[in-house]
């Protein structure tokens, strides 16, 4: 019994040790890359997910050629994201432009252990009847549909992410930050390529419940703030789903600071956490988690990303 203990303190001890040197030589790696070599990594390494890292702000945005595009969008996305472990405030925008019903729709919350935000814009191949709004699949726009979009996300006033492009959705996603979607304003701007479109998406914001104060256009660019959905409207179950998953995740984005403390920048946290925790890593970048899923259902992922997966996921 003695000889038994022995070993098993001895099989502690060893890898107490073994963990302590592997860490210290993550550490000693991640700190001797320069700056342009981490975020050359992070981005080969986010590639394959559809996302990029910004280096100069920090945090992960979409690509243009991002397999999500083939996802496009339907309303069973957000009712399934709580389960997911994305707890969203959505706004859908939706108007009639050229024989077609658009989508112009913007997310703000918790994804995981990132706090994040996303304006998407979205089309049906043709006009449809309110009542078809939640059944419909809508097509991500096209390369000459894409509009210029300006996100600005804010907690209590403090700016989490800046970022404009010419997009059909563009993102932003922090990563080791914890909201309540209802903390965060999420201040956009579209522009639309002629005033039928301008006037179109300007009465789809009418329709969901801005007034006209609440709205500012100059030239062909309309600018709105969007604070907060409107939770009455969602279902106990649902707001119950929603705040067991904020518990999980703010427990696992306390857990991904402890974790990898050592570092202060993100760049840093990440690659160390890639390093040490492999499986910890591809969790923290699988966003829009349930696109995913669906695809592989259908065994309609983009063969490039099928490809390349195994290098993240």
């Amino acid at each position: 019994m003695y000889f038994a203990l022995f070993i098993l303190l001895f099989l502690v001890l060893f890898w107490t040790i073994f963990l302590h040197c592997r860490k210290k030589k993550i550490i000693c790696r991640v700190r001797c890359m320069d700056r342009c070599q981490k975020c050359s990594l992070l981005d080969e390494l986010a590639a394959p997910l559809g996302y990029t890292y910004q280096c100069r702000k920090g945090f992960f945005s979409s690509t243009v050629d991002a397999w999500q595009k083939t996802a496009g969008y339907t309303w069973l996305y957000d009712y399934m994201a709580p389960r997911f472990q994305m707890v969203l405030d959505a706004l859908p925008v939706y108007f009639d432009y050229q024989g077609k019903t658009w989508l112009i729709e913007l997310w703000k919350g918790q994804y995981g252990i990132n706090t994040g935000a996303e304006i998407g814009i979205y089309h049906a191949d043709r006009l449809l009847s309110e009542d078809e709004y939640k059944t419909a699949l809508f097509n991500a726009a096209n390369e000459d549909e894409m509009l210029p979009c300006t996100l600005h996300l804010c907690n209590k006033g403090e700016t989490y992410a800046q970022l404009s492009e010419k997009h059909w959705w563009l993102t932003a996603f922090l990563p080791g930050r914890f909201s309540n979607p209802s903390d965060l304003s999420l201040t956009a701007s579209i522009c639309s390529p002629d005033d039928e479109m301008l006037d179109a998406f300007y009465g789809g914001l009418c329709r969901a419940g801005y007034n006209i104060n609440d709205i500012a256009i100059q030239g062909n660019c309309i600018s709105f703030v969007f604070h907060s959905s409107d939770d009455e409207e969602l279902s106990f179950l649902t707001r119950l789903r929603r705040c067991r998953s904020q518990c999980t995740n703010l427990i696992f984005c306390k857990l991904y600071l402890c974790i990898t403390r050592p570092f202060v920048t993100t760049q840093d946290r990440i690659l160390y956490l890639y390093y040490y925790l492999p499986a910890a890593f591809r969790k923290l970048l699988r966003l829009r988690r349930f696109h995913r899923r669906l695809h592989r259902k259908n065994g309609s992922m983009p063969p490039s990303a099928q490809h390349r997966q195994g290098i993240v996921l």
